[in-house]
């Protein structure tokens, strides 16, 4: 009796195998006379930015919201594909879609045992259901999958299907191929995956939300684990290979995927949105370490302050890295805010630009006497930020020390006009208040610029004097070389005067712990203590800080040379070993104040189109609290007002009311009572008044 259900069995086996392979030939008969296949919803993934090297920068989801990356066979370790075939469809590369071997042994088993033994589904018949989103256990669907897989083997080639498989197979979850699964739970490209991590992934997809390393730990380990022992079977691996790779972790969660330089990322998309694969000029290495450098430093400033960073190519005028806040996710520092390009007040930053045009115009010289000295030109009278005056100085001395009347009186006799005009020449387009025409306030942050624009500026500096555009996109300046696209290099400064100003900033006095005379650069710090700058180069790279709040609060103490400056030399400690700055060009004269010919010996102040007039005292200004400002404090944490001008003694008010004060003094200790609006006022011995409204926070 069993031998005869052995006999029918047998049978039956066969006459299942043989009306297989009949329909298997009926269907690829049927596929020649269809079209090619319908890719478009497989060609949907996720928009990704990468930097010089083509390493991953960023990366979107799609629009139904999955992660999956572009990748290709190329991308991956060879070993993770071995191992992939061996476990899945050892064939691969020999059958046409279908591999029959397999078919019909699942057809003996099946027929045999009455239960599916094994499956004989290749990796073709895998992408097909993918591409096609269905995945039916019915004998009509298996049929239906057949019949794709001879249509994908007909029309593309091997090394097409499977960067397919490679894109499409889930590993659970929003997570779709190779690339994001390998970023989501090892943090790397899939071509550095271990052993243990390459046989991990060739597990998961066959049961990918049972065998989630992130909820099911255990069940990921033994799926692994097989995997490896069927590779060392195969003789892909060794068995001592086998084991040690049993013996590596598997991930108890998923990573977060890159977003490195999000807020120049997130530009260029919205730029080109149906672009897939951004590539920029940025390096990631850079990137990460001033990303860090950024949010590290800002902790230490206050709870608000948020930080920017550019670093730039001097040759060539890439931008390396692009760091728009102190960190994207912090709402308390408006971290999505790009700061890069936002629009403030540079500052002292333009002072050596001042001081380059006077040396270009040859009215001045780095060894040329000028007066510091109290000096109103009509209703204006700057005020250096010390308070105080400094007599006769070396304009290389007035430049170092960041001195702002000689500041003034050097643009004065240049002009406001030119200054701005030749910032307009080489792209830099200068925000006035309400448009009116450019001031003597320019010498001190009365306008508006951005961390690119002064990085562009600072850029032509190291280049002695020659601006190029700067630029993110890897190679845009090349394109447009080709087409005959790309402008010139415009001056901003002759190369002499150009020198002048490095020779004088490479002598700024460093922050503490830092060497002198290995980068030039210079400090700034707004009105109101809003924004403090930083900007220096070397022979190879520049790099441009700003720290403040976004919202333009003011931040008592915060000062350039304190708080941006620091951060500049430690990126450039990060950008690796400084470049020697360039040496004197051709006309460059390097000589003492008493061999210079007798007009550059002493700047001659008279003579500008706002010509200065006597020496008027100037009236008593609030200079701290800015009006209309917000002041952070703290409990039982005093605030110090500050005036300049007038005439001695001063008498205070808060709300009206009188507080105690020195009358010999300039400013003045206050406790507030708490947070809230509240009115200043000082009056001098005149009966002059100056009044500002702020709000404690």
């Amino acid at each position: 009796m069993i031998g005869k259900v052995l006999r029918w069995s047998a049978v039956a086996a066969c006459a299942f195998i043989v009306l297989t392979a009949a329909t298997v030939a009926g269907l690829y008969v049927t596929v020649v006379r269809m079209g090619p296949p319908q890719l478009a919803e497989a060609s949907d993934v996720s928009t990704i930015v990468l930097d010089r090297k083509g390493r991953l920068l960023r990366a979107f989801t799609t629009k139904d919201d999955r992660w999956r990356l572009p990748i290709g066979p190329d991308e991956v370790d060879q070993r993770y594909l071995a191992m992939l075939m061996a476990f899945e469809d050892k064939r691969f590369y020999s059958h046409p879609g279908v591999d029959a071997r397999s078919l019909m042994r699942a057809a003996w088993q099946l027929a045999v045992s009455q239960r599916i033994i094994s499956g004989a589904s290749t990796l073709t018949m895998q992408v097909a259901r993918l591409v096609e989103g269905r995945h039916e256990r019915t004998a009509s669907g298996k049929l239906h999958q057949i019949l794709k897989a001879l249509q994908l083997e007909r029309h593309l080639s091997k090394k097409e299907i499977l960067a397919l498989y490679l894109r499409l197979a889930p590993f659970g979850g929003n997570i779709e191929g190779v690339r994001a699964a390998s970023l989501a739970y090892f943090g790397k490209e899939p071509r550095h995956l271990s052993l243990g991590q390459a046989a991990l992934l060739v597990a998961l997809p066959q049961s990918p939300e049972m065998r989630r390393p992130d909820r099911h730990f255990k069940a990921a380990r033994i799926a692994r684990d097989r995997v490896l022992m069927r590779a060392a079977s195969a003789g892909v691996i060794s068995r001592a290979e086998a084991l040690r790779a049993q013996s590596e972790p598997v991930p108890h969660a998923r990573l977060a995927f890159p977003k490195l330089a999000p807020h120049l990322a997130e530009a260029e998309v919205m730029a080109a949105p149906g672009k897939t694969v951004h590539t920029l000029t940025i390096d990631r290495n850079v990137q990460s370490a001033l990303e860090t450098l950024a949010e590290e430093q800002t902790k230490l400033l206050g709870q608000r302050l948020s930080a920017a960073i550019l670093a730039i190519d001097n040759e060539t005028g890439e931008v390396i890295a692009h760091v728009g806040s102190a960190g994207y996710l912090d709402d308390a520092r408006f971290g999505a805010i790009d700061m890069a390009n936002a629009v403030r007040s540079p500052g002292s930053t333009l002072k050596p630009f001042i001081y380059g045009l006077a040396f270009e115009a040859g009215i001045a010289h780095p060894e040329t006497l000028i007066e510091d000295r109290p000096v109103r030109f009509g209703t204006y009278a700057p005020k250096n930020f010390d308070e105080d005056f400094h007599g006769t100085v070396t304009i290389r001395d007035a430049l170092a020390q960041s001195l702002n009347i000689p500041a003034v009186k050097v643009l004065n006799a240049v002009g406001p006009g030119r200054l701005a005009g030749r910032f307009r020449k080489v792209g830099v387009e200068a925000a006035f208040p309400d448009d009116t025409p450019p001031t003597l306030a320019m010498a001190l942050g009365g306008v508006g610029l951005t961390l690119h624009d002064l990085a562009t500026l600072y850029t032509g500096l190291a280049r002695g004097g020659s601006v190029i555009p700067l630029h993110h996109r890897l190679g845009e300046a090349a394109q447009l070389l080709l087409h005959g696209k790309q402008s010139p290099p415009k001056s901003v400064l002759s190369p002499v005067a150009a020198w002048y100003v490095t020779d004088i900033l490479k002598d700024a006095p460093p922050p503490l712990n830092a060497k002198k005379g290995r980068l030039a650069y210079k400090t700034g710090t707004s009105y109101g203590y809003r924004d403090a700058w930083a900007i220096g180069y070397d022979g190879r790279h520049t790099v441009a800080v700003w720290v403040g709040r976004p919202d333009g609060a003011s931040t008592p103490g915060l000062v350039g040379r304190l708080a941006a400056a620091p951060i500049l030399f430690d990126a450039f400690a990060r950008l690796g070993e400084l470049k020697p700055l360039a040496g004197p060009p051709s006309g460059a004269v390097q000589a003492t104040g008493s061999e210079l010919p007798p007009p550059l010996k002493r700047f001659r102040e008279g003579g500008s189109e706002l010509a200065q007039g006597p020496f008027l005292e100037p009236r008593v200004l609030i200079s701290f609290p800015p009006d209309r400002s917000e002041v952070e404090t703290e409990p039982d944490a005093p605030l110090m007002f500050k005036a300049s001008g007038g005439v001695l003694p001063l008498t205070w008010l808060v709300d009206g009311a009188p507080i105690d004060s020195d009358p010999r003094q300039r400013q003045v200790v206050f406790e507030p009572s708490g947070p809230g609006f509240l009115k200043l006022s000082v009056i001098d011995a005149k009966g002059r008044v100056d009044r500002v409204t702020v709000r404690l926070k």
